[in-house]
């Protein structure tokens, strides 16, 4: 088994990876929300969430179906590698972009979405974030107005809020086994949340910060409201 790891997810030591999919547009707050990054992947559409972000995008992967070409040739002519795949694929755009993340040797991803789209496709890249290649790379997202940080365990996550605010823990890809709060407003001591419950939806924030630890599996901590400062 993997040594225990804490992380303080909005104070990470890594330079990120920035990942901008498709959806509806991402929410403008999220470039002053953004850690240091060096490397900007837009997969798809989400050359346009980038460039409304005033991001400067490294590469754009994808099959190209729904990101309108002339912005696309604009952003060729300007340097942005296209990684073109086949729209006859076994993955999406969003897992591409990962796994091209991964490959280039990111050790901290943050996804960017303004969420919206196809059902399948929301479910599809929360379930991406459990593939076997990210297992040691810190992957967050923003999510419409939400933060959302994957916790795998064993480990340890330390997130910061305001009082009030909402926090949710969600299981995801199985139970999420021996759960430890410190910090929220309704305490959970080596628990349990299986992978149907939603027992630990709408936690609170006791003051500004907060301490979750997770002994196996995975655990998705939400704060809805992240980004309505």
């Amino acid at each position: 088994m993997k040594n225990p790891s804490t992380s303080s997810f909005k104070e990470h030591r890594e330079l990120a990876t920035i990942v901008v999919i498709g959806g509806q547009p991402p929410n403008s707050s999220v470039a002053g929300s953004l850690p240091a990054y060096d490397f900007v992947i837009a997969a798809d559409s989400g050359l346009h969430g980038a460039q409304a972000l005033g991001l400067t995008v490294d590469v754009v992967i994808g099959d190209m179906d729904s990101v309108d070409e002339h912005v696309l040739d604009k952003a060729t002519r300007d340097g942005v590698i296209v990684e073109r795949a086949s729209q006859d694929k076994d993955a999406t755009d969003t897992e591409l972009a990962l796994l091209f993340a991964a490959e280039r040797g990111a050790k901290y991803i943050v996804v960017v979405t303004g969420g919206g789209g196809r059902l399948d496709h929301q479910l599809g890249v929360l379930n991406v974030l459990l593939h076997p290649r990210l297992a040691d790379i810190k992957v967050e997202m923003f999510w419409d107005t939400a933060q959302v940080f994957l916790l795998r365990g064993p480990g340890t996550a330390i997130i910061r809020g305001r009082h009030g605010e909402m926090v949710g823990l969600l299981p995801i890809g199985g139970d999420a086994i021996g759960i430890t709060t410190e910090g929220l407003a309704w305490p959970l001591e080596r628990e349990t949340i299986p992978a149907y419950s939603t027992r630990g939806v709408s936690n609170e924030f006791v003051g500004n910060l907060a301490t979750i630890a997770l002994s196996l599996g995975h655990l998705l901590i939400i704060q809805p409201h992240a980004l309505e400062n």
